[in-house]
Order: structure tokens, then sequence, then C-alpha cells
């Protein structure tokens, strides 16, 4: 290992956890500035290839686990391959493998931690199970080396709503989340209910650019304190409308319009939820993370604050649904923070439901 070398780390990271089969080679510091106030130098993503499996689960209208499962077995491997081609690198140059552990679904989670378990055995190269919600709330600072804790957390995707009070990378406060549905598969759900094309969410969202938020529907729990969320009363309320438009030979007219209304119930929620949860921490930073964070709205939305002396950060748009880049940065943080384990007799675990909060 040349001086150069020595200075950089390079994490192989592995995401399994639903739909999309990712891996990404990321070179970051092998030592972080002591001096927390200043910035930190930015890493390299070397490569980053990825496979969405939604034209495997389209005739299904939604993701099938067991399908899902046996894809990522066939795909990984090749994808790992394809990552150190493209970097020109060996599986020798890996440092740490680092693999979504959960949450997620139950298989797939365990192709690609037994993938990622493997590999670290037979390289004898330690090895980090990595929370895919974190991933997800770190890779905006992939871009801005200077955002750093603390700030408030919006994490919205098709299994998870939550906000989070970021004390520390790794210290995380809940602050409030979703009693039932996600924000994202109530667009899921809503989508279906109007015969949209798999995947709903951004189906929906496409044609709601189409159309006017011209329907009243409710704001859940915002007529109440706190900063939990629940949407099946807004996908109730839809339906409900959906229903009386069709009676009344009207839906195929309006569809737009209904679809720009629930899209702007639900980001309308989420904004009034997240000013008072930037309240309540009196803070003026937040991130939005997950594959909602990607929704167009939502992010105009969360603009209009920024004249108000707030900074409003977010993912890459490619980066906001699941990749491999999340997991390899997530690990590299890891590592800093001493998570690396390199008993390779640990027996490998998944968790398809893991608080953030309980990280540890």
């Amino acid at each position: 290992m040349s001086p150069q070398e020595s200075k950089f780390i390079t994490v192989l990271g592995i995401e399994s956890s639903c739909d999309e089969t990712a891996v990404c080679l990321y070179k970051g510091p092998r030592k972080l500035l002591e001096n927390q106030q200043m910035q930190q130098p930015h890493g390299e993503v070397l490569a980053e290839p990825l496979f969405s499996q939604i034209e495997l689960h389209q005739k299904w209208g939604g993701v099938v686990p067991e399908i899902a499962s046996r894809d990522h077995l066939r795909k990984c491997l090749s994808l790992i391959d394809t990552a150190l081609q493209e970097a020109q690198l060996s599986k020798e140059d890996i440092d740490v493998i680092a693999y979504t552990a959960g949450p997620g679904l139950m298989g797939a989670l365990f192709v690609g931690s037994c993938i990622g378990r493997s590999l670290a055995f037979a390289l004898n190269k330690p090895f980090i199970p990595v929370h895919h919600m974190e991933a997800h709330l770190l890779v905006p600072m992939l871009d801005e080396p200077a955002l750093k804790p603390p700030f408030a957390a919006l994490l919205v995707s098709g299994g998870h709503s939550q906000f989070y009070g970021v004390k520390n990378i790794g210290d995380y406060q809940l602050m409030g989340e979703t009693l039932d549905d996600a924000a994202g598969e109530a667009f899921d759900k809503v989508a279906k209910m109007l015969d949209l094309p798999y995947p709903g969410g951004p189906s929906l969202a496409a044609l709601a650019d189409q159309g006017e938020p011209a329907f009243k529907l409710p704001r859940p729990m915002c007529d109440r304190p706190g900063f939990d969320l629940s949407f099946s009363g807004l996908k109730t309320a839809t339906l409900h409308l959906i229903e009386d438009l069709k009676a009344k030979g009207e839906l195929e007219a309006r569809k737009a319009d209904l679809a720009a209304s629930f899209q702007e119930a639900v980001v309308d929620t989420l904004f009034r939820k997240a000013k008072r949860v930037l309240k309540e921490l009196n803070m003026k930073t937040i991130v939005l993370a997950g594959g909602v964070s990607a929704n167009k709205r939502l992010r105009a939305l969360f603009q209009t604050l920024e004249p108000k002396g707030y900074k409003i950060h977010y993912p890459r748009m490619k980066w906001c649904t699941d990749n491999g880049v999340m997991v390899a940065y997530a690990g590299w943080h890891a590592w800093h923070r001493g998570f690396a384990q390199h008993d390779h007799t640990v027996p490998l675990a998944v968790t398809p439901r893991w608080p953030l909060s309980d990280l540890t």
C-alpha cells in the first residue's frame, strides 16, 4: 500500500432490501478531521451499477418478495464484478464490505447479507451491517460535506414516514411517524385505485403534474398536537371521491385533478408536521430523504422555507430511491464509528423491522 493509498479506504456497498439490486465502490478518507467545525473532504464514488426489478414486478402490480429475492441472487455477483471493472480494482483492493441488514424484505435482505458476509470471509475483510434508513438519511451529506448535525430529518418512502432529530451521526431521536400507511404506500394504493401503471407513486405524481388540486381532501392529524402521521383516512376519503366521480361519469375527465388533490394533501401534511418538528427542535436545517423525497411538489413546498432562513437538503434524484451509494457511504461512516466487525464466526442476522432509534 502506497502512502497515497493509505489515506483512503475503499468500501463495497451492497443494497438488496426490496426491488433494486445495487452495489457501489466508494473511496473515502481513512481519517476524519479532528476539528469538527471544518468541512470534511469529499469522498469519491468509483462505481455504482444498479439493476431495477420494475419490469419483473409490473405484471403483478407490486413487489413479489420471492421474485425479488431470486433476482437479487441472479444479479448481485455480476454487479459486483461490473463495479470492480469500472473502478479498475480487484477484490483485494476492497477494505471493508457494507451490506443492508434491515429493514426490508426478509429474503431479499438475506441475499445481500449472505453475499456480503461470504465475500468478507473469503477476502478476510471486515464487514458492516448497514441500516437502510440511516443510509437514506446520510447520503445527502455526500454531495454537501458542510452539512453536519444537528439537523431535523424527514424520511419518507414506500415503507417509512418518520421525523427525526439528528443529534449526531448514529444518534437519532424519533419525533413522529406514521401510524398506518407510509406516504409512499398511500401514493401506490391510490394509484391502483386510479388504474395507473406500476410503480404507482411516480405514475400518480406524473399525472398530478397535469392537473390542479381542485378537490378538498383532509390533512390527517393536522388538527391535533404532535408529530405523528396517518394516511389511511386520506386514502379512504380519496376512494369515496373516486367512487362519486365514477358514478357521475366524470372520473376519466377529472383524474389529473384528483391525483393533484391527493398529492397536495400528502405533501401539505408532511410540510405542516415538519414545521412543527423544526420549531420543537429549534432547528433551521432539515434533510428530506427516501424515495418520496424525489417528489417535485414536496420539494417545491419545502423550498418556500428558504427565504425564511431555513436550509433544505435532499439527495441527488438518482440517490432518492434505493441504491448502493448510500449503503457504501453509510458503511464508511460506520467504519469511522468503530462498527466494522472482524469476527467472521458471528452469526449472520437480518432485521426486517429495525427502528432507527435502536441503531446499536
